[in-house]
């Protein structure tokens, strides 16, 4: 395509130097001409001689009329090269600046950044990259609309080159990302404290059109190519974007609507986020994560009447990783619909072989309960498997209860009417209301394992927990006590009713392996002899989630 444009534009150049050539020749030989026939024609008006040669005078207006075309084509070729200039310049503004906001956009800002960084060592300055990114700034679009949006882009950037000394660089990256980067003296950094924080005051409330302002917070990341020491080093435009992007993520992830100087611990980090998340996606294809199961004990009879099924990795690398580490980031990166799966079929293998009187309870993520076939994926499970409805419970938290109650409360009845129990986990640290309480059917209610432990002081007071025990009592639902682990918070438990529980008094959460070897000493498994169908795991003992981090910032480094 260059190429044939090229061609036209050369095609173009040979014929406007034709036609000046022609313009030229006709222009001489019309002085030539005119010279014999204008003559010729005067003396014939006068009648002192014959009229002008026919082949001359032809020759003049033919010449005229060359003249004519010349002129008018150098009138078009200039008009032309004006409008192609025009053209240019109007292509090469919108090559470097956003369109939306008359800001620098990506490509031209590492241009600038790179010239300014530049300047600033000829004049021994530091230079500051500062990212902003709008939080929550698709929430403002699907409430009221892109065109809303758009408006509120533009309105933080009127707000941003209002607040930014003169000298600043501003471009909007992208989306509802800006960044300006600025020159300051190495020894006065609060400078840039200074104008972030002006931004922070000045950018609350935007108008996004007329009489609707929208809320508005940010998350900024700075970083400079200034060290802490004072000291310039060496990093040019790109590497100084992508540390203020850290930096800025840093911000999201500490909260947001905050701002965070790079430094090199949050580089590393997102190093090792990257490798926790690789390592979650290459363990799901190589089957890594495995059921531990937890007791459940009656605790007026002693009797064992259940488990509760708990993930965990057996990461190659790692040894066997706690939920703590893995699940929250499973979550973000949308596996841990899968990786919910993968544990209960293997639970559910196990379970089948335990008495029928032991139930399995079963932790169901919140994200998990914004998938609307949430309920008929799990139903679909149970009868490819062979479970039994009535021995599977499902846990879930308060924090689900205020995303989509709606949609909460009719996976509940669709699971209930098939047999499945619902429990409310770690009651008492959410925000669920008695209305909810009351009108969603949820059968037991489990004690949150911080109210248990503060039993284990003499001096602590019981009166939550027995308001949750008579708050259960008064709408008939069960309870079950988290985290019991020892004789003294067992005898208190029991003086509040019948009640279940849980925790390490009765043991730590154990393999598939070991609660075999466990209902095999019992007599509780349905086929004692029959092969498992989950390949024994190395014991590595109870997980340490602190050595398990430490392990994967080795193996990242």
């Amino acid at each position: 395509m260059a190429e044939k444009k090229t061609q036209k534009r050369f095609g173009n150049a040979e014929r406007d130097i034709v036609a000046l050539g022609i313009a030229t020749a006709a222009i001489i030989l019309f002085v030539g001409t005119g010279g014999t026939v204008l003559p010729q024609v005067v003396r014939s008006l006068y009648g002192e001689g014959s009229g002008p040669d026919d082949v001359l005078a032809n020759a003049l207006l033919l010449n005229i009329a060359l003249i004519i075309f010349g002129w008018r084509r150098y009138r078009e070729l200039t008009h032309e090269i004006k409008e192609r200039r025009s053209a240019e310049e109007q292509a090469r503004k919108l090559s470097e600046i956003d369109p939306l906001t008359g800001c620098l956009n990506r490509r031209s800002m590492a241009r600038a950044t790179e010239q300014l960084r530049t300047e600033c060592e000829a004049r021994g300055q530091a230079l500051a990259y500062v990212m902003i990114d709008l939080d929550n700034f698709k929430h403002i679009n699907d409430m009221n609309g892109h065109a809303i949006g758009d408006k509120v882009l533009v309105g933080l950037a009127e707000q941003l080159r209002d607040k930014l000394p003169q000298e600043a660089v501003l471009a909007r990256l992208g989306g509802d990302e800006f960044a300006f980067v600025m020159a300051y003296d190495k020894n006065h950094g609060e400078r840039i404290d200074e104008h972030v924080m002006r931004l922070f005051e000045s950018v609350p409330q935007i108008q996004g059109a007329e009489n609707v302002a929208v809320e508005l917070t940010m998350s900024i990341g700075i970083a400079s190519d200034n060290d802490d020491a004072g000291d310039t080093t060496r990093c040019d435009a790109e590497t100084l974007m992508h540390r203020a992007d850290i930096a800025m993520y840093h911000s999201k992830k500490n909260g947001k609507n905050r701002y965070c100087w790079f430094e090199a611990t949050m580089e590393n980090e997102l190093r090792f986020r990257n490798a926790l998340e690789t390592g979650i996606r290459r363990g799901l294809g190589q089957a890594e994560f495995i059921p531990y199961f937890e007791q459940q004990i009656d605790l007026e009879s002693g009797d064992l009447v259940g488990f509760e099924m708990l993930a965990r990795w057996q990461s190659p690398q790692l040894g066997l990783v706690s939920p703590e580490i893995f699940i929250p980031i499973a979550e973000d990166i949308g596996v841990i619909g899968e990786l919910s799966e993968q544990l209960m079929v293997q639970a559910f293998q196990e379970a089948t072989q335990w008495d029928p009187s032991i139930t399995l309870s079963v932790n169901i993520s919140p994200v998990q309960l914004r998938d609307p076939w949430f309920a008929q994926k799990l139903l679909k499970l149970l009868v490819e498997h062979n479970f039994p409805s009535h021995r599977l419970e499902i846990e879930i938290t308060e924090s689900c209860l205020h995303e989509n109650v709606g949609m909460v409360r009719s996976m509940i009845a669709s699971l209930r009417n098939q047999g499945v129990k619902v429990s409310l986990d770690d009651f008492g640290t959410g925000y669920s209301s008695l209305e909810q309480l009351r009108s969603l059917p949820f059968d037991r209610l489990k004690i949150d394992r911080s109210f248990i432990s503060e039993l284990r002081n003499p001096d602590a007071s019981s009166k939550i927990v027995d308001a949750i025990v008579s708050l259960g009592n008064g709408l008939d639902m069960p309870i079950v006590a988290e985290g019991i682990e020892d004789e003294g918070i067992l005898d208190l438990l029991k003086s509040m009713g019948t009640l279940k529980g849980q925790g390490y008094l009765y043991g730590k959460p154990e393999s598939a392996e070991k609660v075999r070897q466990r209902l095999l000493k019992a007599g509780r498994l349905v086929e004692p002899t029959s092969q498992p169908q989950i390949a024994p795991q190395p014991e590595t003992g109870e997980e340490d989630p602190v050595k398990a981090v430490h392990a994967l910032r080795s193996v990242v480094k």
